[in-house]
């Protein structure tokens, strides 16, 4: 049976039956928090007279239409019926003469199950994408198909504006935290208005800039959701992106000299090949290298590295890498790619030693094209971009290669009388590195479901996992009864890589909120031929098309139980 077939429980929820019988496998315990009620929910009634009836303030609403059941698919599943409610808030015209505001989507379900989910979208957001909700790698469900109302913003700016509104003061601060802010009451209100009730649960989450928002709103907005779904949080962006700099300059001084590539924002311009500094075969025989050493302490040579952590201890680019004695010939790396590599890896600091960024975790992902895409594409176009006009006081161009990182991280806490909070201020968690204040979340039931590919190139796992450890450190986390982590093993920035990236934890999560179960173990699909969410063209020929594996709430790590085909997740147990 497909994994993730739905089945329906006596909410309406979608459940996945795997995820059920792996979640109460559960070690850990949750008997110190309350449990917020399940969810109840309506049905709308007239979707086309809506846009006259609500009236909200600070708000234009644009239109409502109703969408028939089948006319949007995520893969083979039909997305039920809806209506579409488009809008905007907060129109003005700009200090740079531009005019804004905050665009939005919202689809209500006609079959609604009572709750509300705020989908934070990617990147520097910009565009109002669907607002589906969707979850994993290749999707095959999500919040509208699972019954919450949606919604989706281009965070306050759209088109031109895009990529100058970070030098737009209000702009800025509505992409770092304000539009969140701003859209979440609307958005109930509007809920209100088109069945009657407002939501019985509110969630919110996404990945990447997705994931950060989530954070965000967990330390800003800690009464208005009850579960936060935190995908590869860029939650300190701007220290991310500047790693990223940092990393370029140093895969530039090994990198063939005048060799360019294409500019893929520019068809005629060209950008300086880093990839030559660490090619695709060469990544690919680090990817080999990790697993020989790795592979194998999770209980079975697989092709997957489940114990990240103790890989970290036992592998060693120096040591367990070939060295070239001659050319390069992607077979090996000369002694000076180990050096830039294992300096890149342990992370971006200053010419002082300061650190800047977290290390990153070896992993057989690094083998992926997602990986190198954010390490020599993007680090010469988007990080340069968002340093220079959003998280820089005053903004300020900058080349990448020719930057000096210590000067440009001290103007991350800069203010001054045009831009009065500074870019590390508006975009990250107020107290990110002790969150004694998720406290206040945990005490009244809400909770936190975090994930992150291990071989994620742009943010860091380890920076999560550092994050959760301090939440441990204080105290908020007993017994991981509030947020739980899920490394992915071989995942890159979101999806792809070597890995089983299609499933749900926003199900689980549901589930810890209103019922209590505490998720443990969550299965997780490769998506090789034939899968109906899209096809990961990277995965090895001698896997499975449908390999599953249990993802493990960390630092519990999946361990092989000894028989049974490795392609199938019941032989795995969360250890």
């Amino acid at each position: 049976m497909n994994r993730f077939q739905l089945i329906r429980g006596a909410q309406g929820i979608g459940i996945l039956s795997a995820t059920l019988a792996m979640a109460a496998c559960s070690t850990f315990q949750n008997n110190t928090v309350p449990n917020l009620k399940v969810a109840s929910g309506a049905n709308l009634t007239n979707c086309t007279a809506l846009a006259g009836q609500l009236k909200l303030a600070n708000t234009k609403i644009e239109g409502s239409t109703l969408v028939a059941a089948g006319v949007i698919k995520l893969g083979d599943n039909a997305v039920p019926e809806h209506c579409l409610v488009k809008g905007r808030m907060h129109e003005r015209k700009g200090a740079d003469g531009r005019d804004y505001a905050i665009g939005f989507e919202m689809r209500l379900p006609v079959a609604w199950n009572g709750r509300f989910f705020y989908q934070g979208n990617g990147g520097l957001d910009g565009a109002v994408v669907p607002a589906l909700g969707a979850l994993g790698g290749g999707p095959l469900t999500g919040a509208l198909m699972q019954g919450f109302a949606v919604i989706s913003s281009d965070a306050g700016h759209s088109g031109p504006q895009t990529p100058f509104f970070g030098s737009e003061p209000q702009a800025r601060l509505d992409y770092g935290y304000q539009a969140v802010e701003k859209l979440t009451p609307m958005a109930k209100q509007l809920i209100q208005g088109a069945y009657g009730k407002g939501p019985d649960r509110s969630y919110i989450g996404g990945c990447s800039n997705g994931g950060r928002h989530a954070m965000v709103a967990a330390s800003r907005l800690g009464d208005q959701y009850d579960g936060y779904l935190v995908g590869a949080p860029g939650y300190r962006l701007p220290y991310a992106a500047l790693a990223q700099i940092w990393g370029a300059q140093k895969w530039a001084a090994i990198a063939t000299p005048g060799a360019t590539v294409k500019n893929p924002m520019n068809p005629n311009g060209t950008l300086p090949d880093l990839a030559s500094a660490f090619t695709a075969q060469e990544r690919a025989t680090v990817a080999t290298a990790i697993a020989n050493k790795c592979d194998a302490l999770d209980g079975v040579a697989d092709g997957m590295v489940q114990a990240t952590q103790a890989c970290q201890a036992v592998f060693d680019i120096k040591k367990d890498v070939a060295t070239c004695t001659g050319e390069r010939n992607g077979a090996c790396l000369t002694e000076v790619q180990k050096n830039v590599i294992a300096e890149v890896f342990d992370g971006a600091k200053t010419n002082s030693g300061q650190r800047i960024y977290a290390k990153f975790p070896f992993d057989t992902g690094v083998a992926g094209a997602n990986w190198g895409t954010w390490k020599f594409i993007d680090s010469l176009i988007r990080d340069p971009l968002a340093i220079s006009t959003i998280f820089s006081v005053p903004p300020k161009p900058l080349n990448p290669l020719q930057e000096n990182v210590t000067e440009r991280l001290a103007m991350f806490s800069s203010t001054n009388d045009t831009y009065k909070e500074s870019g590390w201020s508006l975009m990250t968690p107020p107290q990110e590195s002790k969150p004694a204040n998720m406290g206040a979340l945990r005490a009244r039931g809400a909770k936190m479901v975090l994930y992150h590919g291990v071989s994620d190139a742009i943010f860091s796992a380890e920076d999560t996992r550092q994050w959760i450890e301090r939440l441990n450190q204080e105290n908020v986390n007993p017994g991981s009864d509030f947020a739980r982590y899920f490394p992915v093993p071989g995942m890159n920035h979101c999806s792809a890589g070597l890995a089983t990236d299609q499933f749900d934890l926003l199900t689980p999560l549901v589930q810890w909120v209103e019922q209590g179960i505490a998720p443990q173990a969550v299965v997780a699909s490769a998506r090789g031929t034939g899968n109906a969410g899209g096809v990961n063209t990277e995965l090895p020929a001698n896997w499975s098309p449908n390999r599953t594996r249990p993802l493990c709430a960390y630092p519990s790590v999946a361990t092989y139980k000894g028989s049974g085909s490795v392609e199938d997740a019941k032989n795995f147990s969360c250890k």
